[in-house]
């Protein structure tokens, strides 16, 4: 698929901007079918498919946690590390006010909101990523390092 024919987004205005080199594909999105079906459709390990997961804190403020898509978050260690007393995952509507991005197609590069972005560490230890470019069912390929560069991002372990 020629380049023109992918989406432009917010997410991928924001990494042309900084520069980033990026490659995009687009895959069949199914309602639930999360980043395993994403890593089957691209004949990829899921482990490197990221997930933008966005959560909020018992005073309304959010966050973007990163993590590898077989992996889940200790809300709990996220919390802590994070200096919150709770954290749980914002409702699609919630994120998709401080995003910008349709669940299903959430994005951690241009956000309607600042947030602060935490990471799983070991996200850092991979050769290249697949994380959502802002639309369901598009995907865009970068290395970790420019992950890194382009976002102020708080590295923690919470995989479970």
């Amino acid at each position: 698929m020629s380049k023109d024919k992918f989406p432009v987004t917010p997410g991928t205005r924001f990494l042309q901007d900084n520069k980033v080199n990026f490659n995009s594909y687009i895959y069949e999105y199914a309602e639930k079918g999360g980043t395993k079906q994403t890593a089957e459709d691209l004949n990829i390990e899921e482990h490197i498919v990221i997930k933008s997961l966005v959560f909020e804190n018992e005073n309304k403020q959010c966050i973007v946690m990163l993590q590898h898509g077989d992996k889940n978050v200790s809300t709990k260690e996220l919390s802590r590390l994070a200096g919150f007393k709770k954290l749980e995952p914002a409702d699609a509507n919630q994120a998709m006010k401080w995003t910008g991005y349709q669940f299903g197609g959430t994005s951690p590069f241009g956000t309607k909101r600042e947030m602060a972005v935490y990471a799983e560490e070991t996200i850092f230890e991979l050769e290249k990523i697949f994380i959502n470019g802002g639309k369901r069912g598009f995907i865009v390929e970068i290395s970790p390092d420019e992950l890194k560069r382009i976002l102020e991002i708080k590295t923690v372990k919470t995989a479970i």
